[in-house]
Formats: structure tokens, C-alpha cells, sequence
């Protein structure tokens, strides 16, 4: 049992992408990571085809991680087939806090996510301009940068984790094609984890990305989409384990598992 002096373990992976035929896929994953972790963290596109029996099939397999808490945020492929408020209440049935614009403190430390949008990075990243439809696009990148901040700024715990599905920074996507890279992720999401002083962020998405980065105020972002993470730590479980020291939010290092 963890005392309230050791670090917080946490697992983080993203990117599961469970379809039809998914049962007991990742059962070894979940039972490992309920082993070797205090807090399982998914960080979205955790069906295939946003389908509600994918996430019941999903669910199953999640009950091998009863004795430690999970926290989710959904991504791209979850709202595919346009069911994402059955896919969220399946996995709350087992117990997953699935969050949008929502907080949640575990183990004592603050956990805020959304989904995140695309919309690019830097001085290239998409501006509000021109037809209806870009400025929707924009819109919708602002709007969950707002809920990112709005569940941060709710947090009062020494450490506060960012889960996300898209990414924050250019950094972790890099080695993805330069085409896509602005459906990856946006700068709109850094703002908020820098003001607030987030003490590390994770996310999924970018399956050819790299494994981490820091934001231009110096907080550490992870790439824990499965393929990444499989390709970086060959041999090791398909998560990230990040220990977090107790009180001391902006010292934390990560200590890759495997």
C-alpha cells in the first residue's frame, strides 16, 4: 500500500484503439500496470471506430486495474461513429473518471483533461481568418485550450497533471509526416499548462512522434501513444511509468519502465 510520503506512480499510455475483435488485448497491460503503478492514465483514440461495444470490450479487460484508480481523456477515433457520451458512460461504469473540461484529484495530486483539436504550432499555427468553417476550426482549438484552463485553475494540489489526446507542443510530433503535423495538435494548449505551472503533461496521437519535449516555460510533455512507446522501449511494457515525488512539482523525473 502506498503511504502518503512515496511518490505517485503514475502509467500513462494512449492510443489503445480498441475494436470489434480487441478483447483481452491489452489485459497485460492494465494487470502490469495495476502492479507497478498508483494511477492508470489513458490519453484517448481508445476505440477504433468510436462504437460503444468497442469500449464495453475495452471496459472488460480495464477490470484487471480495479485496485488502482484510472483517469481517461477520449480522442479523434472516439467520436468517429458520433457516440462519444455512450463510450465515456461505459467506461465510467467500471470506475473511469473520463474527463473534458473535469478535474480530478488521485493520490493527492490534481489531474485536469481534455481532448485537445489540431490547428499547428508556433508562428504557423492557424488564426481565426477567412471563411466560417476555418474560423469553427480555430474556435474549436480555443474552446478546449479554455477547458484545459478552467480545470488547471480548479486544481489546488501541489502537482497538477494535463492529460490530453493531441498535443501541446511541436516537439512530440515531430517525425510524423510535415503534411499532418497541423491535425496533430496546437499551441493554443501550451498557453494554459505554462500559466497554470503544470508539472508534466501527457498525450497521444502521434503514433510516429517523438517521445518527449517541454513547453517553452519548461514543462515536460510525453508522448505516450502505444506505438511510440513500443518503438522506445522495446521489450518493456507498452506504458509510460512517471514518478512523481510527493510536494515537489516542478523536480519530478520520469523513469521510462521496461
Amino acid at each position: 500500500m502506498r503511504r502518503p510520503e512515496d511518490p505517485l506512480r503514475i502509467a500513462a499510455v494512449g492510443d489503445l484503439h480498441y475494436d470489434k475483435h480487441s478483447r483481452g488485448r491489452h489485459q497485460q497491460l492494465f494487470t502490469e500496470a495495476s502492479l507497478k503503478a498508483d494511477v492508470l492514465v489513458l490519453c484517448g483514440d481508445l476505440t477504433e471506430y468510436g462504437l460503444p461495444q468497442e469500449a464495453e470490450l475495452l471496459a472488460e479487460d480495464l477490470r484487471t486495474c480495479a485496485r488502482i484508480p484510472v483517469a481517461a481523456v477520449l480522442g479523434n477515433h472516439d467520436f468517429e461513429s458520433g457516440h462519444p457520451d455512450q463510450i465515456r458512460s461505459v467506461l465510467e461504469g467500471v470506475g473511469v473518471a473520463t474527463l473534458d473540461g473535469e478535474c480530478i484529484v488521485l493520490g493527492g495530486v490534481g489531474f485536469a483533461g481534455v481532448p485537445g483539436f489540431g490547428g499547428g504550432f508556433g508562428a504557423r499555427m492557424l488564426n481565426a481568418w477567412g471563411e466560417p468553417l476555418m474560423k469553427s476550426f480555430v474556435q474549436e482549438a480555443v474552446d478546449h485550450a479554455l477547458r484545459l484552463e478552467q480545470a488547471l485553475a480548479r486544481l489546488h494540489t501541489p502537482h497538477r497533471i494535463a492529460l490530453l489526446h493531441y498535443a501541446p507542443i511541436r516537439a512530440t510530433v515531430e517525425g510524423e509526416n510535415p503534411e499532418i503535423l497541423p491535425f496533430l495538435g496546437s499551441s493554443r494548449l501550451e498557453g494554459p499548462i505554462n500559466r497554470l505551472g503544470a508539472t508534466a503533461v501527457f498525450h497521444g496521437h502521434a503514433h510516429n512522434g517523438k517521445p518527449e519535449g517541454r513547453t517553452s516555460a519548461g514543462v515536460p510533455v510525453f508522448n505516450v501513444s502505444i506505438p511510440v512507446l513500443e518503438r522506445t522501449q522495446p521489450g518493456g511494457p507498452a506504458f509510460f511509468l512517471y514518478e512523481l515525488p510527493p510536494s515537489q512539482p516542478s523536480t519530478a523525473e520520469p523513469h521510462r519502465s521496461g
